[in-house]
């Protein structure tokens, strides 16, 4: 089998889909010079209902439109996240509204069944999370930032990772930031993303969480949208942190 070089994958992947939004894979054994790219499998893994929307739900929209299969996995469904319902009340709430901004974004929504608030990590939790993941067959995952000031984000992050150091390192990760300097802490970014053309389906998505008051915290991310393309030398972006131990195969294009 013929080692594919970083050069020959940066000159298909430019070639074969103009503005891929972070990095492409070379499938092994499969491809040759010229060919269509083997369709990538991105899981973005949140907390909660609107945290993988409001970290990247641009460059979700981005991979979808290009014919990569994204799954939302979400750690909980919500259930403490509205003020006055019950539990299964409110999980019911925002289940559909995970539903309806799958829907908007082209992505599949996952459930790894932990509880809002009360978010677990210990040995049956990492291998519970693991085998959910690893259903998915991955070659990205994003998540969260481990320093941040939510329990609930700092636990996804970390079962991700664990994920991902048990599966020897066989899929990229990267992180995501949410509500900049409120919750995610000392997030500099690695990689930028484009996602001009498509913040406007971000923030439907965001908005489909209607239970959430999106008007009210989605100021925040307008302005990181803002923020992160004037950083990327674009109009608007979202930025990620690589890890600097993933598989030689990443082709960051910014």
């Amino acid at each position: 089998m013929r080692k594919v070089t970083r050069r020959e994958m940066l000159g298909q992947s430019l070639a074969a889909a103009a503005g891929l939004p972070l990095l492409a894979r070379q499938a092994e054994g499969d491809q040759t010079p010229g060919t269509k790219p083997k369709p990538l499998k991105i899981v973005v893994a949140g907390a909660h209902p609107d945290d993988p929307e409001s970290g990247c739900g641009g460059t979700i929209a981005l991979y979808t439109d290009l014919g990569h299969e994204v799954s939302i996995l979400y750690l909980t469904r919500g259930e403490a996240g509205i003020r006055g319902k019950s539990a299964p009340e409110a999980a019911a709430i925002r289940t559909a509204e995970s539903q309806k901004a799958c829907a908007i974004l082209k992505a599949k929504p996952v459930f790894a069944g932990q509880i809002d608030g009360n978010t677990e990590i210990n040995r049956a939790r990492y291998d519970e999370f693991r085998a959910v993941l690893d259903a998915e067959h991955p070659d990205i995952v994003f998540t969260h930032w481990p320093i941040d000031t939510h329990r609930d984000h700092r636990a996804a992050s970390l079962l991700v990772y664990d994920a991902w150091v048990a599966a020897h390192k066989a899929f990229d990760l990267y992180y995501f930031e949410v509500e900049q300097g409120t919750q995610t802490q000392l997030f500099h970014p690695t990689n930028y993303v484009d996602i001009t053309k498509t913040a406007d389906r971000k923030r439907a998505a965001c908005f489909a969480h209607a239970s959430q008051d999106p008007e009210g915290w989605y100021r925040l991310h307008d302005k990181m949208n803002q923020f992160r393309g004037m950083e990327a030398g674009c109009e608007l972006g979202e930025g990620f942190v690589r890890h600097c131990q993933n598989p030689e195969l990443s082709v960051p294009l910014r």
